[in-house]
């Protein structure tokens, strides 16, 4: 497999890239959807968060990474047997993703540093604070995470099934070229 994308298919960085921002989407969607309820007194009410933060903080450098590597490596061209609709609502979802990516990144770091505290990765680094930038900033940056982060798992779920129609219905390689496969 080329490492980078061909006019048919994406190459190794793409899928690779692919597959571990929905891994890192879906599972910070659950941590994030369970944590909210945790209690003070729960063991997981300061290891949950810190775990968010952390594969939030990694997420968001994959996503100027992949952002990168589209100007870097252009995507494949659609499938010539995709209705023009198609296509175009194929590029307006991938928008919102993106988009979706970019707002829970930031309105998660303006969360997480109101208090003026960097956010620590693993231990590895920290991501310095920006501190209070305007009244309430917490609160309506979490509301916008929140909101954000279900329309983007609804995007997510709706593009998959996209890939599951175009390869059982249509029968045509959308799928099997996010893995790789050249056609």
């Amino acid at each position: 497999m080329m490492l980078k994308n061909g006019s048919s298919h994406y190459g190794l960085i793409s899928v690779v890239i692919h597959w571990l921002m929905a891994l890192a989407v879906f599972a910070l969607f659950a941590l994030g959807f369970w944590m909210v309820d945790l209690s003070y007194y729960s063991q997981w009410y300061r290891t949950a968060p810190y775990w968010h933060k952390s594969v939030g903080i990694l997420l968001a450098i994959v996503l100027l990474v992949r952002i990168s590597w589209r100007f870097i490596s252009p995507p494949p061209k659609a499938i010539a047997t995709h209705k023009p609709w198609e296509t175009k609502l194929a590029g307006l979802a991938h928008l919102l993703l993106y988009l979706g990516l970019v707002i829970l990144v930031i309105s998660g770091y303006l969360i997480s540093t109101e208090d003026g505290r960097a956010i620590t990765v693993f231990d590895w680094f920290d991501v310095p604070a920006a501190g209070a930038l305007f009244a309430n900033q917490a609160d309506i940056a979490g509301l916008v995470h929140e909101y954000t982060a279900y329309g983007l798992i609804t995007m997510a779920v709706l593009h998959g099934l996209a890939a599951i129609k175009h390869h059982l219905i249509d029968k045509d390689h959308t799928l099997k070229r996010m893995f790789g496969f050249k056609l």
